[in-house]
């Protein structure tokens, strides 16, 4: 099993203090908006690698007007063993991990947890930019490969430093070669992360009946250009494609500007192209496909974070969420306005409120 045992949170953007004692069932949470529930699930999207499911700065999550930084412990159990995990930052530094007393990179978080979040800015996944379906996509990647992330950061890295030269209007292709061949490894591991979680996600989908719509996913690129999966095929890619990106300032080939396309199977369907509460089901539907496959490679389902999941579905599919995500044995975290959201869950699940009193928000366990 993968769950959190128990969670502290401290000077964490509306929580002055918060303590939750947990057994592995699924967590809602309800209380009115504002009340500070989004603040607790994205405290646990912080014992994961990154920015966490709002992706703020870590300054920005410093209660105010204290300022005086914030902390995340947890006991958490991994498969067979439990470990004490904090994450924490101080006024004016950086942000810091430690894993059973000892200090560690992000990454490890990753490879003792893994996380899956849905929240309410996805609603509009398939309407918007191909910036945050790539982002979509990059989490999932990530949950089934941690180190996905540094091949990211590497790529954007020696991208940035390549789009300076273009900008600059710098020519000499001694100052490109070696960025261009940065990226090629950096890309090459990309597109290959990519296509496997894509794989694992298409397969979890066709082995489950569920209540929610199989979605066909595919990796485009804009006007549907070749981007090989090589390193030596992407470095020459990068290189014949100078001249069209000093033109532009900008790198217009790579893994950076590809985008995830679906199409709702049963009804051939783009996904752009459905209602909300069908796009809202596709994203459901991708999210416990992610946390079947999970559940085979890493040998337990992620902890789930569904903020406000409730928006969008209606109490046929709301129930039935709720039984699979009871069937797959994940902890999940939920939120919603009120308490009658989560009545089909029962004593499936621990159930907390949220309430705030001058900008201080408060939880207790409520009885279900």
């Amino acid at each position: 099993m993968l769950a959190l045992r128990d969670l502290t949170l401290s000077h964490f953007r509306s929580h002055r203090l918060a303590r939750l004692s947990l057994d592995g069932r699924p967590v809602a949470i309800h209380g009115r908006n504002g009340a500070g529930k989004t603040n607790i699930l994205e405290a646990v999207s912080m014992l994961s690698p990154g920015r966490g499911l709002r992706r703020a700065t870590v300054d920005e999550i410093t209660r105010q007007p204290e300022g005086l930084g914030w902390k995340v412990t947890a006991t958490l159990q991994s498969l067979h063993q439990m470990h004490e995990v904090e994450t924490w930052l101080e006024a004016g530094g950086a942000r810091q991990v430690r894993i059973d007393a000892k200090a560690a990179p992000q990454i490890a978080l990753g490879r003792i947890a893994r996380m899956v979040w849905l929240v309410p800015v996805m609603d509009r996944l398939w309407v918007e930019g191909a910036d945050g379906r790539r982002r979509f996509l990059d989490r999932m990647t990530m949950s089934f490969e941690p180190s996905h992330a540094d091949a990211v950061l590497t790529y954007e890295k020696a991208m940035r430093e390549r789009n300076r030269l273009l900008k600059d209007g710098q020519r000499d292709s001694h100052w490109y070669d070696a960025l261009e061949a940065q990226m090629a490894r950096a890309a090459t591991e990309i597109i290959d992360n990519r296509n496997t979680a894509l794989s694992q996600l298409i397969t979890a989908q066709a082995q489950a009946e569920t209540a929610f719509p199989t979605a066909n996913l595919s990796l485009t690129q804009p006007d549907d250009t070749y981007l090989p999966n090589n390193e030596a095929d992407l470095a020459m890619t990068f290189a014949e494609s100078r001249p069209r990106d000093f033109m532009a300032g900008r790198t217009l080939i790579g893994p950076h500007r590809s985008d995830l396309a679906a199409t709702y199977a049963a009804k051939g369907i783009a996904a752009r192209d459905c209602s909300t509460g069908e796009q809202k089901a596709l994203l459901v539907s991708l999210i416990l496909a992610n946390s079947r496959a999970l559940a085979r490679d890493f040998g337990a389902p992620p902890i789930l974070l569904l903020d406000e999941v409730a928006a969008h579905l209606d109490a046929a599919r709301r129930a039935a969420l709720y039984d699979e995500v009871c069937a797959l044995g994940a902890q999940a975290f939920m939120t919603g306005t009120g308490p009658e959201l989560f009545a089909d869950l029962g004593d499936r699940a621990s159930h907390y409120e949220v309430s705030d009193t001058d900008g201080t928000s408060h939880i207790k366990q409520v009885a279900t």
